[in-house]
């Protein structure tokens, strides 16, 4: 089976690509290791940034359908401190400059602007080899293959495209999150409901910090960030739900009790998601054929730029290979070679340099300070 342009991952990154070309007119045949669009949850809120994320929306003709699933207030923002204190909130002032929505909501207008054919599910890619000339096969779990004259890698973190082009591997950065959620939170938990407010908040400290979210409805999504090696986070049963919670609550001892709610009084069991990373500089030379975008290309740690970055990847490969219609390693180029550099920025707040977890700088006094700054 040969087809012309093969994407493997129907992530977002993967989907807007396909979306961008089928605007052009180009054929495109998408596979996913997943079963259905809704094999599994696909994650909480994104903000949905208008210099990276809403361009690629725009290029995929979806920005009236991207408007309909905006959730009006959530881009509300509390600085927090370890007391509960709330020491600044940051209004959601209507302008849309990043605007919140549900992962899943995201990834559904992109699945239905496509002809349905377009995605091919349960498809788990085995193995990638190159044919010569550009071509490549791909096999999947289930014995079948394709090949391709053009195979785009948008599979995320362990990428099996990637080794066509790289020997780089992700390195796990020293830190990792630990998600929970509330469920009914303004019933059954009113205290962190209120001190989380309409929007999004962080307690930050060095080291650690607690960030969450209210999605739709009354669910609060937390996110407990600890710098700690790999040993110490496989040390904890993640099985059992209240030890887990117990020992991951101890880091923050004399913490508000409305914030290490968030930890204790989970309604799912805690789920450890540790960050890895890419090589900052990450590069290959240019082979026939063959491509990546978002994560799979520029793996970052979790700095909310990673779903925008990938869409925007997405949308600027398929406007480069529509504007090279017979001269395909010419679009390639001319994407990579972007791709490469926009992967490799610094991530900032209105120009100044985000503070990294480990930062002595990782206060919400700090984070106030900066803020004011960027204010005058």
């Amino acid at each position: 089976m040969h087809t012309p342009v093969t994407i493997i991952g129907a992530g977002l990154g993967g989907l807007t690509l396909a979306r961008v070309l089928h605007v052009h007119g180009i054929p495109v045949t998408v596979y996913e290791a997943e079963s259905s669009p809704s094999a599994r949850t696909q994650g909480g809120m994104l903000d949905i940034h208008d210099y990276n994320g809403q361009l690629a929306l725009k290029a995929a003709g979806l920005m009236d359908e991207f408007h309909t699933i905006i959730i009006e207030g959530r881009q509300t923002m509390r600085l927090i401190e370890q007391d509960g204190t709330v020491l600044h909130e940051m209004a959601d002032d209507g302008t849309g400059g990043r605007p919140e929505v549900q992962r899943g909501e995201l990834r559904r207008i992109l699945l239905d602007s496509l002809p349905a054919d377009t995605v091919r599910w349960g498809h788990k890619v085995s193995g990638t080899r190159a044919l010569g000339a550009g071509r490549h096969e791909v096999t999947f779990a289930d014995g079948g293959t394709v090949i391709t004259s053009l195979l785009v890698g948008a599979d995320g973190a362990w990428s099996r495209v990637r080794p066509l082009l790289s020997d780089a591997t992700p390195e796990y950065v020293g830190t990792s999150f630990v998600e929970t959620y509330l469920f009914d939170a303004d019933t059954q938990h009113t205290g962190t409901a209120k001190v989380v407010g309409g929007g999004s908040m962080i307690a930050p400290s060095p080291g650690k910090e607690i960030f969450a979210h209210r999605e739709s409805g009354d669910t609060l999504h937390a996110y407990v960030a600890l710098s700690r090696p790999h040993d110490w986070f496989a040390a904890i049963d993640f099985t059992d739900a209240s030890a887990a919670a117990a020992r991951i609550a101890r880091e923050f001892d004399g913490w508000a009790p409305e914030l290490t709610a968030l930890i204790t009084d989970a309604d799912i069991v805690p789920v450890l998601r540790p960050h890895y990373a890419l090589p900052t500089e990450h590069r290959w030379d240019r082979v026939p054929g063959v491509t990546l975008l978002g994560d799979a290309a520029h793996l970052a740690a979790p700095n909310g730029e990673g779903a925008n970055l990938a869409m925007l990847d997405g949308a600027e490969l398929g406007k480069t290979l529509a504007a090279h219609p017979d001269d395909t390693e010419a679009a390639l180029t001319e994407y990579e070679q972007a791709m490469f550099a926009r992967g490799s920025e610094a991530v900032t707040f209105e120009g100044t340099e985000v503070h990294g977890i480990d930062s002595e700088n990782n206060t919400a006094q700090a984070m106030l300070k900066m803020i004011n700054e960027q204010g005058r």
